[in-house]
């Protein structure tokens, strides 16, 4: 079917006049995506050499960022023009120990006449967690980083000590519960209620390996699946921030109008029906009193409120055909076919994904609302790559995850490495190992105050005796699950002592 579609655009695609950059990709409407950018640059970059004399000319100064991910093409097809045009200057900074990416070059490799500059230093980790986020590296590139976060007391500048800790948790039926519970623990520890805050201000960041954990955590497991599970790249890449196009009127018009509804914000409601109603369109309003059409859409506005209250057994899909009968907002065409009273598969892709998406209860669609605008604790592991976060809780969960790319257990030791693992480490080639030991590093360093880490394991004494072994975190910064149960400061005090 994508052929089908893919072929259908080739032909579109002649009577476009220009391409601008959007999330996603539609040839036929002249929009490219970031992947179209990246592939077609190289190739432009290659195939015409007046390109790569222009570009040197109007940047002679081209310095790239987080460059351990950046697309390997990209990456040469800049090296290619520096190493034709000598007045140009290409400059790559990043570490390939936070290179989390698939797709990304990692260390990008000298070449004649170039400089490598080494910056050990640290300034965002606290000395607790700078120690176990060097202990990360010396398996990796063994670099020790120094110095670490510091506050000026006075006229001293003086190091931050924070916190970090570890605990190794049974994978039960009691994950949530037993999260919340190491919240409230950190909390009197640090003695820091913000440790339980679930507002953006409490700078409090709970990091989950992917989506689907933070969707049943907050209240849209359903909505999370029906978009992602066999569904085609552009509707499962655009969970995280809306883009895909069956969440864009929700996430960009429906609940924004509504809650500005909600709060008595006429203006917002109104600029948000001039732009998206049908019936306020200039053709639409000529020649008639606007008085009952915005009588009208007050009462589907009105409706629509109702629908998207508390305690409402409305789904998603019969807010759509409200909002498609009433022309309250106008609707993108591939909600035709699923809007009809018995729809019937036409082919396109993702059908079925879209089906399972307006099955869903309305009351998912504001857990997920709190998640992609960043209302909640919850990010993904990936997704805090560049950011900070006074408090920071690292989720490990191979189980819940189901992630094949990345395997706590068998970096932690507490997993056996398969003969696919050890024939790759014989070759030098990238393992798993390598994959999670990075993306764990990357995690660990967005702390400025006080890290904890909980690794939720099938066997606790198996994976607690491991990870001793590995000697990441302090000894007595390892905590099992009877440490919940302890008061402050009850078998806690060398520990504490050690951090403060």
């Amino acid at each position: 079917m994508e052929i089908a579609q893919l072929e259908a655009q080739l032909q579109a695609i002649a009577s476009v006049e220009k391409f601008t950059y959007g999330t996603g990709s539609s040839y036929a409407e002249g929009i490219l995506g970031h992947d179209d950018v990246l592939r077609l640059t190289p190739q432009c970059v290659e195939a015409h050499p007046l390109l790569r004399r222009v570009v040197a000319s109007r940047f002679p100064f081209i310095f790239v960022d987080e460059s351990q991910d950046t697309n390997p093409e990209v990456v040469e097809a800049l090296r290619s023009i520096a190493a034709e045009q000598p007045r140009m200057c290409v400059g790559f900074f990043g570490d390939p120990m936070q290179k989390i990416y698939m797709s990304g070059t990692g260390a990008v490799p000298l070449g004649d006449g170039w400089a490598e500059i080494r910056k050990p230093e640290n300034f965002r980790c606290p000395t607790s967690v700078l120690g176990v986020v060097n202990a990360i590296r010396a398996t990796g590139d063994g670099l020790v980083q120094t110095r670490g976060r510091t506050v000026k007391v006075g006229d001293v500048e003086q190091h931050v000590a924070g916190t970090a800790n570890l605990f190794v948790l049974p994978a039960d039926d009691q994950r949530s519960a037993r999260l919340a519970a190491i919240r409230t623990w950190l909390a009197a520890e640090t003695n820091d209620e913000l440790w339980q805050s679930d507002v953006f201000e409490g700078d409090v960041r709970l990091l989950v390996l992917v989506h689907r954990m933070a969707a049943a955590r907050l209240g849209f497991p359903n909505l999370y699946s029906a978009l992602n599970d066999h569904a085609p790249t552009s509707l499962a890449e655009g969970i995280a921030d809306g883009s895909a196009w069956p969440l864009r009127p929700i996430a960009q018009q429906i609940l924004p109008m509504v809650t500005a509804a909600r709060e008595g914000d006429r203006f917002t409601v109104m600029s948000i029906l001039r732009l998206a109603s049908p019936k306020l369109e200039p053709e639409r309003l000529r020649g008639q009193p606007a008085a009952p059409v915005l009588t009208g859409l007050q009462q589907a506005l009105d409706f629509l409120v109702a629908m998207l209250a508390d305690g409402s057994q409305a789904t998603v899909g019969e807010v759509m055909r409200h909002i498609r009968n009433t022309e309250l907002l106008r609707l993108d065409d591939r909600f035709g076919p699923h809007l009809v009273d018995e729809p019937v598969d036409d082919g396109s892709t993702g059908f079925a994904n879209v089906q399972a998406f307006l099955a869903c209860h309305v009351g998912e669609l504001w857990a997920y609302r709190r998640y992609f605008t960043e209302e909640s604790p919850f990010a993904t592991h990936h997704g805090v790559k560049g950011a900070q976060f006074e408090r920071v809780l690292v989720v490990v969960d191979d189980e819940e995850a189901a992630f094949h790319q990345y395997s706590y257990g068998k970096y932690f030791g507490y997993v056996p490495l398969s003969d696919n693992d050890r024939a790759r480490i014989d070759a030098c080639e990238e393992t798993v190992l390598d994959r999670t030991r990075r993306l764990f590093y990357v995690c660990c360093s967005r702390a400025v105050k006080d890290l904890a880490v909980v690794l939720f394991v099938p066997d606790v004494p198996a994976a607690l005796a491991a990870i001793t072994e590995k000697n990441l975190f302090p000894q007595a910064s390892v905590r099992g699950i009877e440490a919940l149960a302890r008061p402050k400061g009850s078998g806690a005090a060398p520990a504490s002592a050690a951090m403060r």
